[in-house]
């Protein structure tokens, strides 16, 4: 089994460098002109594991794959470092990061893990906040900056201290005179609102995808009663429209 995955994984790296040398659009890319490919590779396969449907995580899990050696074929290419590197990094860190599996240290369970995986991880770094991605989605990063503060005490005494800490935000936005102070105090509300969630364990990244869903299908709704015919359609038949739609869901 292991020389198969060997001869597979060597026979799709030869692909990729093939690509590279003789199709047009491959030699052209670099490191940056593909690297948003990697965001909506993984997306697709986030909505493929939601859905739980195999074929589709198979090719959402053969793209996102590429995706990582792509970008190795290319630094290689300008001598930076080899897949091989990316590899062996990869076995050092889960090695060290689990000695309780190749070392003597014990542990029973799953939370002991997770505490020890953060432990490890603490040591390599030089402040309790680095390693959370500047480009991870907003609400998402603000859910975890939340939870490494409050790990060393930053952090309100309960929800409703949080409450009030939103009112009091919406209370500077409304004040704000510039966009760019409306902007900012906006931000400050958002992050009062992920903070109130994470009070309830509730994860605000997904809250908002379920509102999302629910107004798409409540659109859907009223663009079916319309034909998808929206000119000259009053405001009250379609406020009616709404109201009728909110029994869906």
């Amino acid at each position: 089994m292991c020389d198969v995955y060997a001869i597979k994984f060597s026979e799709l790296v030869k692909i990729v460098e093939r690509l590279r040398k003789e199709c047009p659009w491959d030699r052209q890319q670099t490191n940056q002109s593909i690297k948003n490919n990697l965001i909506e590779e993984a997306y697709e396969l986030y909505e493929a594991l939601e859905e739980d449907n195999d074929q589709k995580i198979i090719e959402e899990l053969g793209d996102c794959l590429l995706q990582v050696v792509f970008h190795c074929v290319i630094k290689n290419e300008n001598g930076n470092f080899s897949l091989i590197d990316v590899i062996d990094n990869l076995i050092e860190k889960l090695i060290k990061r689990h000695p309780h599996v190749f070392g003597k240290k014990q542990l029973n369970t799953a939370q002991e893990v997770l505490s020890q995986w953060d432990s490890i991880k603490q040591k390599d770094k030089k402040s309790i906040l680095e390693g959370i991605p500047k480009r991870m989605p907003s609400l998402f990063r603000a859910y975890k900056v939340q939870k490494r503060l409050s790990k060393v005490g930053l952090e309100f005494d309960d929800a409703i201290n949080v409450e009030t800490k939103i009112y009091e935000e919406l209370s500077e936005f409304k004040k704000a005179k510039t966009t760019e102070q409306k902007k900012e105090e906006l931000g400050d509300v958002l992050f009062s609102i992920v903070n109130f969630a994470r009070f309830f364990d509730i994860d605000p990244e997904e809250a908002l995808h379920i509102s999302i869903d629910k107004i798409i299908k409540r659109f859907e709704y009223i663009e079916k009663k319309l034909n998808g015919n929206f000119g000259g359609v009053s405001k009250e038949l379609l406020n009616k429209l709404w109201d009728e739609s909110k029994n869906l869901t």
